[in-house]
């Protein structure tokens, strides 16, 4: 027999696509070009208890202003609209993640000297934590927000990123283009440059999968 899809199944995906490109309800929102508030949990029933479903035409733009699939959304779906368990993440802020000793060459989380920070993330087990400092990356990250990174997951263009190069600097950028010769990264802040770094200067990239904004 078919799986009936239900209510929380479609709210709970809507979440987690929010949540893997690092934006709340309402950025998804926004993003897609609705109201901010077509997503807000206030808006998933009325006030006499009838639940309200997101309609086909505000999915379909979520995804195309997101870049995922449909595929991509189902898999979510089918994932029952369960949200990972609330559970521990090691935490550095972003200005002590050049300092050597706390990634291998890889990107995932190693040695000593991590905090720890209890979250939800739609993320895998080799997620971390950064805390965001200064104004580099304002609007869209303020100084004391955490992402959610991990190394595992895959990148794509389009991606929010966190990105260590070999001298030891880490950048959070939006991954614009990536070649065999460099990798082209976008800026949040206007007032920063965006930055082209050559292939092999770069250490490793991992993926932005959620923010505490």
């Amino acid at each position: 027999m078919a799986e009936i899809l239900t209510h929380s199944q479609i709210w709970a995906a809507l979440d987690a696509l929010g949540e893997r490109y690092g934006l709340t309800a309402s950025g998804l929102a926004r993003k897609a070009g609705l109201d901010p508030t077509t997503f807000n949990r206030s808006k998933r029933q009325t006030a006499d208890g009838r639940l309200r479903w997101p309609s086909t035409e505000s999915i379909a733009k979520v995804l195309q202003a997101t870049g995922a699939s449909l595929d991509d959304f189902m898999t979510l779906v089918m994932a029952k609209g369960q949200r990972p368990p609330r559970g521990g993440r090691p935490l550095i802020g972003l200005a002590q993640a050049g300092v050597g000793g706390f990634f291998d060459d890889a990107g995932f989380a190693t040695g000593t000297g991590w905090d720890e920070i209890d979250v939800f993330a739609d993320a895998d087990e080799h997620s971390y934590a950064l805390e965001i400092s200064g104004d580099s990356m304002a609007p869209l990250y303020r100084d004391g927000d955490i992402v959610i990174v991990s190394p595992a997951a895959p990148v794509r263009r389009g991606d929010r990123v966190v990105v260590k190069t070999t001298a030891g600097e880490v950048l959070a950028k939006e991954l614009k283009r990536q070649t065999a010769r460099t990798v082209e990264l976008k800026s949040f802040n206007p007032a920063y440059p965006d930055r082209v770094l050559p292939k092999e200067e770069v250490s490793w990239i991992a993926r932005i999968l959620w923010a505490s904004q």
